[in-house]
């Protein structure tokens, strides 16, 4: 579970798509206030303890506000995560298995949770605006949750878009993603995101 919950993580966390220039901090608001749909393709990489490479994927992203979202990973294997706004699902085909979870609790504690709430983002998070690196601009968000599994969350952005996130969690680990070919606003079939088990499917009810 604590791996879903680093990619539900990223929800909050993704992209802008906002047509004005400002700060990281700037453009992380104008996401909140004005992103309804979103698409875009993702590169995600993991590193363990000693910052050396422990994973890589890929895969493609789309959320829904309030309350829904659906990572699609394509490598290096078939994967799916879907929020239908009351469960969380976590599909593995190659397992036949799925895992769900109440949608409320494996959001609990996790960045994902303002993009149910809409809280602010200084009621859960200090906001340091760290100033240019590498052509972006860089936002640092400290959980103020001491219960929190993340120690820190990193964004950079350039040209209005969120380009790079890094999430640093208490095991050592860092789970860094790439966006691209971001759409915004768009529209979604109505059942886009739900997710129907079928029969003699291995389903994990943590709850």
């Amino acid at each position: 579970m604590r791996n879903m919950k680093r990619f539900i993580a990223a929800m909050l966390l993704l992209l802008t798509c906002s047509a004005h220039a400002g700060t990281g901090v700037d453009q992380m608001n104008t996401f909140l206030q004005e992103v309804r749909t979103l698409k875009a393709a993702f590169e995600q990489s993991v590193l363990d303890q000693d910052h050396e490479s422990a994973a890589r994927s890929q895969g493609m992203f789309y959320l829904k506000r309030p309350g829904y979202f659906r990572w699609d990973y394509s490598e290096p294997e078939d994967q799916m995560i879907v929020a239908d706004g009351r469960q969380i699902w976590h599909l593995d085909p190659e397992l036949e298995q799925a895992s769900v979870q109440n949608q409320e609790t494996a959001l609990k504690g996790t960045p994902a949770m303002l993009l149910i709430t809409g809280d602010p983002v200084e009621n859960h998070f200090e906001v340091i605006d760290i100033g240019n690196r590498q052509g972006m601009g860089w936002v640092e968000l400290i959980p103020r949750d001491q219960e929190s599994q993340f120690t820190r969350i990193l964004l950079a952005f350039t040209n209005n878009e969120l380009r790079r996130m890094e999430m640093a969690d208490k095991f050592g680990q860092i789970t860094r993603f790439q966006f691209f070919d971001i759409e915004c606003n768009i529209e979604f079939e109505s059942n886009f995101f739900r997710y129907v088990p079928p029969e003699g499917l291995d389903i994990f009810r943590p709850d």
